[in-house]
């Protein structure tokens, strides 16, 4: 990548961490601190939990209109600052509303940041190189959530209101770094003809991709949420391990998007997706059937590489599926991430109703997630054949 690029990658990387990984995973081990120190009732911290969820669909609606009113590099650069005074604003307990506004803005800067990043920075990168590019963007939010098993305790013993503030600085000097990085539209030649759009067959590759996006959070939601309470309560091992658990799983986001999408480059897409899906089957096969510490730490590990891990392949597979169109391909990046919003977030009532309703059996929502992903690799698998039998 030439230096412009690496710069515009690096924005990127920058935009997912403030957006995402601070804004959203932060937030997670936040919440026994806010109920300790009375900020909020018990139950107004969870459902302040769902503010940003909201606010993170809502940016998905949001993010094309507002690109093509202010243009991609403005908007980026102002979801950045308002990701970045939200923190600010988290430091000051006014009032649930307040909080929940606030919140909710969080979740509406890191959606607008998801549908436009990539897209706005991959046409500047080679294409050969647009795996690995995608996976250095996201790898941010595995930078986040590690970061928030590692980084939060030591803020923490300063005290809440100087966590949010601490939260705030870091954001604030991300922001100021990548503030000049991010790169300007690309500009058509002069009689360039528009591009045409995705046609009929392609439009029903796209309508499987989405699908296949939004199981995929069936998929993984359940071990994302309550991997650490798995750890702490369903295998009875306590809370410090099941906080250096999520560490690892941490660790596992990070390396997740740069090495699938480095796969993707090498292997191809949907071999990458095939290989990534059997090494999740696998660790769930261990969660379910052992309580040997190495082998549950290995399927933390593998696990936590996913959720970040999927986003470059279906950047890439909606790349292939609209023959590199711009316009396209956010358009079609932005529907694909708005149905994940929504399917995750209804993921997530309906794994704590399964929890509770089997009367705390993690096994068994795991094994139904694991169905989920199976699901997801029969498509790609489908898919492979499809196109063995059209080049035969």
């Amino acid at each position: 990548m030439s230096p412009s690029s690496l710069r515009a990658v690096l924005a990127g990387l920058c935009a997912s961490l403030v957006g995402i990984g601070l804004a959203r995973f932060a937030y997670t081990p936040l919440i026994p601190p806010l109920i300790e120190a009375h900020w909020f009732a018990a139950d107004d911290v969870l459902f302040l939990s769902a503010a940003n969820l909201i606010g993170y669909l809502a940016g998905a609606l949001a993010g094309r209109p507002l690109a093509a009113r202010i243009g991609s590099r403005p908007a980026l650069q102002l979801m950045m600052a308002l990701a970045t005074l939200t923190f600010f604003a988290c430091a000051v307990p006014v009032s649930v509303p307040w909080f929940f506004l606030w919140r909710f803005l969080s979740g509406l800067a890191g959606g607008i940041i998801m549908v436009l990043a990539a897209t706005s920075i991959l046409p500047h990168v080679p294409p050969e190189r647009r795996g690995l590019a995608s996976g250095m963007i996201f790898l941010g939010v595995g930078l986040g959530i590690a970061g928030s098993g590692t980084v939060l305790p030591s803020l923490l013993a300063l005290g809440l209101a100087q966590t949010w503030l601490g939260l705030g600085l870091m954001a604030a000097l991300l922001t100021a770094l990548s503030w000049t990085w991010w790169p300007q539209p690309l500009q058509a030649a002069p009689g360039t003809p528009a591009p045409a759009p995705a046609p009929n067959g392609h439009r029903s590759t796209l309508r499987l991709i989405y699908a296949q996006y939004a199981i995929n959070g069936i998929g993984f939601v359940p071990m994302m949420v309550f991997i650490v309470d798995f750890i702490a309560r369903g295998l009875g091992w306590g809370a410090h391990d099941a906080a250096l658990f999520w560490i690892l799983y941490g660790v596992g986001a990070m390396l997740g998007p740069m090495l699938y999408g480095a796969m993707a480059d090498k292997l191809g897409v949907r071999f990458t997706s095939i290989a990534s899906i059997l090494g999740q089957l696998a660790a769930v096969a261990l969660l379910v059937s052992t309580e040997h510490h190495a082998a549950i730490a290995l399927a933390t590990f593998v696990l936590g590489t996913y959720p970040p891990g999927i986003v470059p392949l279906y950047l890439s597979k909606i790349h292939q599926a609209v023959h590199g169109n711009p316009a396209a391909h956010t358009a079609a990046f932005s529907r694909a991430t708005m149905i994940f919003a929504l399917i995750q977030a209804l993921a997530g009532y309906a794994s704590s109703w399964l929890l509770s309703a089997s009367g705390g059996n993690h096994r068994l929502l795991f094994m139904a997630a694991a169905a989920a992903l199976l699901l997801c690799m029969l498509a790609d698998l489908t898919t492979l054949r499809r196109k063995s039998a059209t080049t035969k």
